[in-house]
């Protein structure tokens, strides 16, 4: 009788913890697919771009050139990735291939190598440099550390992780807006960025503004247009990638 009692209770115990890890793993999958929807034009440019929507969404100019510099794009945790369209496209028509990566449950956290098939996959491409926005941006720049084919990065309301690339020899463009209400501002300021880093602000612009998926929790009002914050963020990242 004693043995039946403490079999029973340890079965209770089983299904108690076999019930919490299923709700644990329902509520995770249910945050992880509630994700941000891009609403706006996925390529305003579409007479001077194309895109190729495939493995990648993959920008080029409509020019007859054949691009010599490639830009990869990491997305922010749980956006849409064509919510980026619109900045890359920008981006990709001052003669830029483009690319950008859709990360596993829109997740770069999960899938931070992605940019490794990329430069694989268009090896006619000379020069690279790698970006992201938010949570993209730090593993887009965790990853830059780590393969030499990449020159430059380019961080959107974002900053490294730790100070790996205070160090290094990557050319670095950090932007951000002036109400961003997401990101540490200190922390995007104060970054351990390489010497002769940039570091730009959007004079109100804020969190959501680089891509076309409204608000953010937690984000502050922007006082310019989504749009006029994309097109000056896109100038700049096409001026910085021009000088690598």
């Amino acid at each position: 009788m004693i043995f039946t009692k403490k079999g029973s209770l340890f079965k209770k115990i089983a299904i108690c913890i076999l019930a919490c890890l299923v709700l644990i793993l329902g509520s995770f999958l249910i945050w992880a697919k509630s994700t941000y929807k891009s609403f706006g034009p996925l390529n305003a440019s579409a007479a001077t771009v194309s895109v190729d929507r495939d493995e990648y969404i993959v920008y080029k100019p409509n020019n007859g050139i054949e691009p010599t510099k490639g830009f990869i794009f990491y997305p922010g945790a749980k956006v849409e990735p064509d919510a980026y369209g619109e900045l890359c496209s920008k981006i990709a028509e001052q003669g830029y291939l483009v690319v950008i990566a859709p990360m596993t449950l829109d997740l770069a956290i999960l899938s931070p190598n992605k940019a490794e098939d990329i430069i694989n996959k268009y090896d006619n491409i000379e020069t690279w440099a790698i970006g992201g926005h938010s949570l993209g941006g730090v593993m887009a720049a965790d990853y830059a550390l780590k393969d030499n084919r990449i020159s430059g990065v380019v961080f959107y309301a974002s900053y490294p992780n730790g100070d790996k690339m205070e160090n290094s020899d990557l050319k670095v463009l950090s932007i951000y807006g002036s109400n961003d209400g997401v990101a540490k501002l200190d922390k995007v300021k104060n970054a351990a960025l390489p010497e002769k880093s940039s570091i730009l602000e959007i004079e109100g612009g804020n969190h959501a503004g680089f891509g076309t998926y409204g608000y953010q929790k937690g984000d502050n009002q922007a006082d310019i247009t989504d749009e006029n914050q994309i097109n000056e963020a896109a100038r700049l990242t096409t001026d910085f990638l021009s000088d690598l």
